[in-house]
């Protein structure tokens, strides 16, 4: 199994938390959780998260919701083992751990895309989802945002309406194969966080994606706290 990706990402507040940034990058994934959290939990993490989320909602996203201390580290174990199941699963997704949760890209070469202009899941992209399904029912107790992305081609209007359309496709076939509506959250953005070059036929099909940001559910983070007293 290929190594997951680590993307690693502080804001330097202040001296201690300089330090605590330079342990990180040496610690594992439950440990960056706990680090993270025992430096300024959501506070900082809402800092990130805001300043990723101008470029990148999802990665934003999942560091808002960050918990840290102890009980992070105790999600973030739990998202190393979802991740690895992601990874076993569906080979091309592209899959980041990123503090307490995690980020999957689905481009076409992953096996989740849509003809021209078209927002039907079916075919291979049927298949990847079907298996991602199944990993959500092992581990209930996350929440899942899904986010429907485009190229440059067209207009910016259609691009907007046709990444809402792509997204809510993924999340209704999700919903429909027996995860929890009350999961979801979905969202579009047309053409505005390109991942890849769009003056190139390669760039545009990065581009033509719907991403995942994973991150614990409430119950999780209640659990989380209890086993680890609070901390």
């Amino acid at each position: 199994m290929r190594k997951l990706v680590i993307k690693s990402m502080y804001v330097v507040m202040a001296a201690s938390v300089v330090l605590s940034c330079n342990a990180v990058k040496n610690a594992n994934n439950t440990q960056k959780g706990g680090v993270i959290g025992a430096t300024g939990g959501a506070v900082i993490g809402g800092v990130i998260g805001n300043n990723v989320g101008k470029g990148n909602t999802a990665l934003g996203a999942i560091i808002g919701a960050v918990v840290g201390g102890a009980a992070g580290g105790y999600i973030g174990n739990r998202m190393d083992r979802q991740a690895e199941r992601i990874e076993e699963e569906i080979p091309g997704a592209e899959v980041s751990r990123v503090g307490e949760g995690i980020n999957v890209t689905f481009t076409e070469d992953a096996g989740v895309y849509f003809d021209t202009n078209k927002s039907t899941v079916k075919g291979t992209s049927a298949t990847t989802l079907d298996k991602l399904a199944g990993i959500f029912k092992e581990y209930p107790d996350s929440y899942i945002l899904v986010e429907g992305h485009t190229d440059s081609a067209g207009p910016d209007e259609y691009n907007l309406n046709l990444s809402k359309q792509r997204a809510e496709s993924v999340t209704n076939y999700l919903v429909t194969h027996g995860i929890s509506k009350g999961r979801f959250t979905t969202k579009w953005y047309g053409e505005s966080q390109p991942k890849g070059d769009n003056t190139t036929k390669e760039g545009k099909a990065q581009n033509r994606r719907v991403e995942l940001a994973i991150v614990a559910s409430e119950e999780l983070k209640q659990e989380a706290k209890e086993k680890t007293g609070g901390r």
